[in-house]
């Protein structure tokens, strides 16, 4: 395929934001794909070059962006630059001044745009520019846009995973009666430009004799929530119950002396933790593992767990070593997933739970959780005081025969958390989908409230429930301001449902923590519509600290987990009236 015939399906997905279009032209666009190129282009669909996990960065700034246009065009930069103040897309800029009737094969752009990527040292910025420099002289001028907006990360098509998965089935087959097959594969391998091929080379059997690899992150499984002990022995019966640590989820995966951290939304943090590293080598018996756990924070003179806030602070690039030792972390392991050629995930959790045991030797770093199995509510319940006595945010409740359902929020597992206890002081995860301009005292930031939704996965969007403008710091609004016209569109993504039109929409990357009154009826938000007269939207919102960095846009609270919570809190408010 050449580059050229690949911009015009970015054109067609660009130009519509309905979902059974998009699914149509991409099932096009995989039915045109050879065996060596349907990876590369579902990597392309994201702006990538490589699975998310592997953080394979183009290393561009649009300033370097300006140099390879001007080399380009043979025009000064300042030329350049006056025309992107007036368009603000590099993009239509290069499409603009572009003539050129040259065109490569998606193979050859894509083996340069990774050359791009790997380029490191010395002159090699110089040498990034020259190859960006040759792509836009060696490509039509849609191919010239598109190839910009790729490398400065601007690609932004509003396509997630779901829409990918269900066009694959659907160029396949006609349907989507596949999805679910591709859907394990990447659940269980986090790369779905390597199932594509799989699946493009060998079919469904192929699919399914993928199996769990070291190195390559599995998906994390999730948890639901209830609000009583009461529930969940209801919901379970007899289960694991451990403790719930405020920390960072990680899964870890060892080979011999190599450990890779990866965090819940799969991005490689193990440069940032070299204490667990070093833990999981002391104290992992076995040569190849994948488990989990939850890494937290604490005061080594009282054995105190720090909260959220302080654990946090060990999640950087710079100045690892001084964080490492001001605020140490333990890893409390809760599950194993493989263990020496052994995928574990289908065996019943208590018994990967027994095998996770033989594993650990003892010290200081690796620690497995405690629990307690039980059918009986007065139980759980002591086991969650304790827990809230301990600093800890509560308990996850798990039941006994479950397989590890990589990717999954079910009722296999439960979270009860203190905040549950009340009408709606648990906090919501949302991702920001825009801004609004200060004004007042805010007019010197220049933004003053975010627009926020929740992620809906059956229709692979998002959907707005507040807009909010307490909680951050002046400093917090500023940083707000810098980070979120980094991702700043023209229009409103493809993949966002709003009524409500922001100063600044930005693509949906950001999650932040938002607590609230309650969730209320709304005729402007969008959250659980779908056809109905009024939404959902939050009462009172505040942003509780800043960007979640731990969790993706998909992985924010979900349009039904606000109903849920909507209709526990209903119950809860006849429970209370009834007491009056």
């Amino acid at each position: 395929m050449l580059f050229s015939e690949l911009s015009i399906f970015f054109q067609k997905l660009e130009s519509t934001t309905k979902r059974n279009e998009m699914m149509g032209i991409l099932a096009e666009l995989f039915q045109n794909s050879e065996v060596e190129e349907i990876d590369k282009i579902i990597y392309l669909l994201d702006g990538r070059v490589a699975p998310p996990y592997e953080k394979l960065e183009f290393g561009i700034s649009e300033k370097l962006a300006l140099r390879s246009i001007s080399l380009a065009f043979m025009k000064d930069v300042i030329e350049i630059e006056k025309l992107y103040k007036g368009i603000g897309d590099l993009g239509e800029i290069v499409f603009k001044l572009s003539k050129g009737e040259k065109d490569l094969q998606v193979l050859e752009v894509f083996r340069i745009l990774q050359e791009i990527a790997l380029l490191k040292g010395e002159g090699s910025i110089e040498a990034k520019v020259n190859k960006l420099a040759y792509l836009i002289n060696s490509l039509t001028p849609l191919g010239a846009k598109y190839i910009v907006r790729i490398v400065l990360g601007r690609l932004r098509l509003g396509i997630g995973e779901p829409s990918i998965m269900d066009a694959l089935s659907y160029a396949k087959k006609g349907d989507k009666t596949l999805r679910e097959y591709i859907e394990r594969a990447y659940n269980i391998t986090s790369d779905l430009g390597y199932c594509a091929r799989i699946f493009w080379e060998g079919g469904i059997d192929a699919l399914k004799k993928i199996k769990v690899e070291v190195g390559k992150p599995i998906r994390m499984a999730l948890a639901e929530r209830l609000s009583t002990a009461e529930e969940i022995i209801k919901k379970l019966g007899k289960c694991i119950v451990e403790p719930k640590f405020d920390g960072f989820r990680c899964q870890v995966h060892k080979k011999g002396k190599e450990v890779k951290i990866f965090s819940r939304n799969l991005e490689d943090n193990t440069h940032m933790f070299p204490d667990i590293v070093q833990g999981i080598i002391d104290q992992v018996s076995c040569e190849e593992v994948i488990l989990e756990g939850e890494a937290i924070s604490y005061n080594p003179e009282t054995n105190e767990f720090y909260p959220f806030q302080i654990t946090v602070q060990r999640k950087r690039k710079y100045n690892v070593e001084k964080m490492m030792n001001l605020f140490p972390l333990k890893l409390f392991v809760f599950d194993l997933l493989y263990v020496d050629g052994e995928d574990l995930t289908s065996l019943p959790y208590l018994r990967r739970r027994e095998k996770l045991e033989k594993i650990i030797l003892p010290g200081d770093i690796i620690v497995i959780t405690n629990y307690i199995i039980t059918n009986n509510p007065i139980e759980l319940q002591a086991f969650f005081e304790g827990s809230i006595t301990e600093g800890l945010e509560g308990i996850v409740a798990k039941r006994l025969e479950a397989p590890y359902q990589a990717g999954v929020r079910n009722f296999n597992w439960i979270k009860l958390k203190r905040s549950y206890q009340s009408q709606l002081t648990d906090t919501v995860d949302c991702v920001i989908l825009g801004y609004f301009r200060g004004r007042g005292q805010r007019a010197k930031f220049g933004i003053g409230a975010l627009l926020v939704g929740v992620y809906n996965p059956k229709e692979d969007r998002y959907e707005t429930i507040a807009k909010i403008g307490t909680g951050p710091t002046e400093e917090e609004w500023l940083r707000f301001r810098e980070i979120l016209d980094e991702i700043r569109v023209e229009e409103k993504p493809n993949n966002v449902e709003s009524q409500i039109i922001p100063d600044v929409w930005v693509y949906p990357k950001y999650v932040v923590e938002i607590q609230a009154d309650e969730i209320t009826k709304s005729p402007v938000h969008t959250c659980g519509k779908d056809g109905e007269k009024l939404g959902y939207a939050l009462r009172f919102p505040r942003v509780i600290g800043f960007i979640r960095e731990d969790k993706s846009p998909e992985q924010a609270t979900t349009v039904n987990e606000i109903l849920e919570m909507f209709q526990q809190q209903k119950k809860e408010k006849i429970s209370e009236d009834s007491k009056e």
